[in-house]
C-alpha cells in the first residue's frame, strides 16, 4: 500500500516599496526573464535563511539549529564547560583533542585553510552536540588522558554517526541536510521553496545619495556620494511542505503537527534583511492562500506568465489572476486541492469563491492546526464543502 501523502502548499502575494532585498555580485536586485519580460527576482536561498531566521525567534536557543562550518569549536567549548552546566569540565587542549577524537568517524573533510574548521557548512541541532557530550558517560577526563592510538580505538564504539543522525530540530528536519562525505547524516528536506517573482515586468532604479560631515564647517560638499541600485514590486511566493516527509525526519505527531504551523506562520512573516537600513521594506502579504493536497503540488505562478499591467492595482489583479488559475488548474487538470484557507484583503466574488471567506491569519493558522492532526491521526482532511455542511 502506498504510504498516505499530505501537501501544504503555501501561496502568497506580497508587495514590496523601493528595495533591494536580495543582489547578485555586482549589487543590483535579482531579476529573471518569465514570460518574456524581465521580473524581480528574491532567490529561494535567501527566503530560506529568512524563513529560518523567523522560525527559531519562535523556538527556545537550545531547540535550534545552526548552520557552520565550526562544529568542532562548538563541541570543544561544550567540553570545555564545567560539569553542572552540561559540559565536561575539561581544559581548552583536552577539549580541542577529544572533540577532533569524536568528529573524526564523521569522515567530514577539513578545510585546506583552516585546520579547526571543516571544509563545508554543516547544518546540525544544538541538542545533537549536547548528545555527542553524553555518549562519553562522564569518562571525559578519562578518555582526553589516553595516547592517540587507545582513544581512537575507544572512539570507535561511541555511536557518534546515530547521535548526529537522529534528534534532529524542527530546522534540519524542514530543510533538510546534505554532508557528501557521510550519506547516512543525509536528511531528505520536507519543505521546497520557489524563487519569488513579480508578477509584473520591473526595471531597476538607482538611488543617488551624499553623506555630510558633520565636523566639516569649510564647505559644502558631500563627505561621501554613492548610488545604490532597488526596484519596487509585487511578488508570487511560493513553498510546498510535505508533512509526510517532516513526519519521518521528526517521529513525533505532536512536533510535526507543531511545526508544519510554525513554518507557515514564519514563511509568511519572513522578509529577507538586504539593504533594509537603507530601505525599511519590512511589509506583511496582501494574500496568504493554503492549498492541502494529497496528490502532487502545484506551483501557480503560470498565472502571472502573462505579465500584470496594474490598470486597477498590481496586488488586487494579481490576487484575481491567482483565483482563475486556481480554478483553471483544477478544471483542467482534474486535481483540485482538498481544502484551501486563505487571508487576504481585497473583497472579491471571484476570489471568495475560489479561495473561501478571508480568515485572520490566527484563525488560518489555528485551521491548519486542525487538518494536519486530523491527518496525523490517520484521518483526511474533509472538503470544504462538507465541513460546511456538517455545522449547518
Amino acid at each position: 500500500m502506498t504510504q498516505p501523502r499530505l501537501f501544504v502548499e503555501i501561496h502568497i502575494l506580497q508587495s514590496l516599496p523601493p528595495s533591494n532585498v536580495n543582489r547578485d555580485d555586482s549589487g543590483t536586485p535579482k531579476q529573471a526573464v518569465f514570460g518574456g519580460a524581465r521580473r524581480a527576482r528574491v532567490s529561494s536561498q535567501a527566503w530560506k535563511r529568512a524563513t529560518r531566521m523567523e522560525y527559531a525567534r519562535q523556538v527556545p536557543e537550545a531547540d535550534q539549529a545552526t548552520r557552520t562550518k565550526r562544529i568542532a569549536t562548538l563541541l570543544a567549548q561544550r567540553l570545555a564547560r564545567p560539569t553542572d552546566d552540561g559540559g565536561a569540565g575539561l581544559s581548552e587542549d583536552q577539549a580541542d583533542r577529544l572533540a577532533t577524537a569524536l568528529l573524526e568517524p564523521l569522515g567530514i573533510a577539513k578545510s585546506a585553510k583552516k585546520e579547526d574548521q571543516s571544509a563545508y557548512l554543516l547544518f546540525f541541532g544544538k541538542k545533537q552536540l549536547d548528545a555527542l557530550v553524553g555518549l562519553l558517560g562522564g569518562r571525559a577526563a578519562e578518555l582526553a588522558a589516553l595516547t592517540d592510538g587507545d582513544l581512537k580505538t575507544e572512539v570507535k564504539k561511541l555511536s557518534v554517526v546515530h547521535a548526529l543522525s537522529t534528534g534532529h530540530p524542527a530546522e534540519v528536519a524542514l530543510f533538510g541536510r546534505m554532508v557528501a562525505d557521510l550519506p547516512a547524516l543525509n536528511v531528505d528536506a520536507s519543505v521546497q521553496v520557489a524563487h519569488a517573482l513579480s508578477t509584473h515586468s520591473v526595471r531597476t532604479e538607482f538611488d543617488y545619495y551624499t553623506a555630510v560631515d558633520d565636523e566639516n564647517t569649510e564647505d559644502h560638499g558631500a563627505g561621501m556620494i554613492g548610488t545604490v541600485e532597488f526596484n519596487s514590486s509585487t511578488l508570487y511566493r511560493y513553498a510546498v511542505l510535505g508533512v509526510h516527509q517532516l513526519r519521518d525526519n521528526l517521529s513525533h505527531a505532536d512536533e510535526t503537527r507543531a511545526t508544519a504551523v510554525r513554518f507557515v506562520d514564519a514563511f509568511a512573516r519572513s522578509m529577507p534583511t538586504g539593504h533594509q537600513n537603507s530601505f525599511a521594506h519590512r511589509t506583511l502579504p496582501h494574500l496568504v492562500l493554503l492549498t492541502l493536497r494529497t496528490d502532487q503540488p502545484v506551483n501557480l505562478v503560470s498565472a502571472y506568465e502573462e505579465p500584470v499591467t496594474g490598470i486597477t492595482g498590481l496586488a488586487s489583479e494579481s490576487a484575481l489572476r491567482l483565483a482563475e488559475e486556481l480554478k483553471t488548474v483544477g478544471d483542467t487538470w482534474g486535481n483540485k486541492p482538498l481544502r484551501t484557507l486563505a487571508t487576504y484583503t481585497a473583497e472579491d466574488d471571484k476570489i471568495v469563491e475560489a479561495f473561501g471567506p478571508s480568515l485572520s491569519f490566527p484563525t488560518l493558522l489555528d485551521r491548519l492546526d486542525d487538518l494536519v492532526g486530523t491527518w496525523l491521526d490517520g484521518g483526511e482532511p474533509a472538503p470544504a464543502d462538507t465541513e460546511e455542511a456538517a455545522t449547518r
